[in-house]
């Protein structure tokens, strides 16, 4: 059991939790402070909740003991790291480093849209930090801006809430069908079930870097009918501000996971345009990835390729336009079809959104841990509007940064 003071709870006999940072439908935050070695940490707790049956109380200590595990297999610079994992009271909780400042999600609402030099560098972080976990076997399965802090002072940036990351060799969570994670940057082969790969969070990251220069996913609709045909079956129109770094976001929003851009090539291609401040329209030799650093290993029961992709060649005068991206037709039929047959059977976007038991489905903490809150606290920044949201005409060619 915790044991209660002023303020205060101790979990373990260890942690003292003194903070509460955010809070979301699945689990609280704290900042908490470690007695033994003295220092600071988030502490992610799973509170009990009475309305949950003892088999739904269960499949919420496997998602946080599972978050854990897949975490642990992990060593990079931009994914968080955990401590400790302990239990009290029955509950399960897990303690991690504590990143001082806001999520991409914060800096967006706050500040705006970042340029093309800052999405890039957010970028080149999170491929090697997506390298690492394909690497270990671990998809992540729920990247998006909520998911993805920015350490205050240090400009670090940490990929957080693997909570319904998919692991080589262990049990899904969403076996009884329903699907977990955030539409607006769910591949379209997720969507449709037809498979979960790699590819799946590279396509994640191609709608992150639309949102982190535009300030929304390319995909965001005022409905869940209208992301799902947004995702699955629409033209993609990528907005104006992606100009500059064009090239790699056609080649991650590719609907073919087979022809979508490869990690190692995408990060390349930033890189190139970190340094000359162009983005080449295929990947050059030069610049070594930031995932060939990490050793590699073959994961068990999960296969991680490297899907080759044809150079992308923009539009031009004398060649007809077409829409940024198309799917086969059978894929756009089945998705069609999975779009209708949601439609039709009344799926709510909480199930979506959510799941059984799976995904906290909401807004991240401005801490490090990974917890959606669903309302603001006093230890964080005030929350800003958001700038109003455009959504302008994609440009048919990459526009050189100046």
């Amino acid at each position: 059991m915790g044991t209660e003071g002023h303020n205060e709870r101790v979990i373990a006999g260890r942690y003292r939790l003194e903070e509460r940072l955010g809070r979301g439908g699945m689990s609280v935050v704290w900042r908490a402070t470690d007695r033994l070695l003295g220092r600071s940490v988030a502490v992610k707790e799973l509170p009990y909740d009475e309305t949950l049956s003892a088999a739904q109380a269960r499949r919420r200590r496997d998602r946080t003991l599972r978050e854990a595990r897949a975490l642990a297999q992990l060593s990079h610079p931009h994914i968080i790291v955990v401590h400790d994992v302990v239990e009290d009271d029955e509950r399960p909780y897990i303690v991690m480093e504590l990143i001082e400042g806001g999520s991409l999600a914060d800096r967006l609402a706050q500040r705006g849209p970042v340029d093309a030099a800052e999405a890039a560098r957010i970028g080149i972080a999170l491929l090697g930090a997506l390298g690492a976990a394909h690497t270990a076997g671990v998809l992540h399965r729920d990247l998006k801006p909520d998911n993805v802090l920015l350490e205050t002072g240090t400009d670090r940036v940490v990929l957080t809430d693997f909570g319904i990351a998919q692991v080589a060799g262990t049990p899904t969570l969403t076996e009884n069908g329903s699907f977990v994670g955030s539409p607006e940057y769910t591949a379209p082969e997720r969507m449709s079930g037809m498979r979960t790969g790699p590819e799946s969070d590279l396509w994640s990251l191609g709608a992150l870097l639309c949102a982190a220069l535009s300030g929304e996913s390319p995909f965001h609709r005022d409905s869940l009918g209208g992301i799902l045909h947004a995702v699955v079956v629409g033209d993609i129109q990528p907005p104006a501000q992606v100009g500059p770094l064009l090239p790699v976001v056609r080649g991650l929003l590719e609907r073919d996971p087979d022809r979508r851009l490869d990690a190692e090539r995408a990060e390349r291609m930033l890189r190139a345009f970190r340094d000359t401040g162009r983005t080449p329209m295929s990947p050059p030799p030069a610049y070594a990835p930031t995932v060939g650093n990490v050793p590699r290993r073959r994961p068990l029961g999960l296969a991680v390729r490297q899907p080759s992709v044809a150079p992308v060649e923009p539009s031009g005068p004398g060649r007809p336009e077409e829409p940024f991206l198309r799917q086969p037709a059978r894929r756009v039929l089945i998705a069609a079809l999975l779009v209708a047959a949601m439609a039709g059977a009344g799926v709510s976007a909480a199930a979506l959104l959510a799941g059984e038991g799976d995904g906290d489905g909401g807004r991240t903490s401005t801490s490090s841990a990974p917890t959606p809150p669903e309302t603001p606290e006093t230890s964080n920044a005030p929350e800003t509007p958001k700038a109003p949201k455009t959504r302008p005409a994609s440009p048919s060619a990459p526009a050189p940064t100046p």
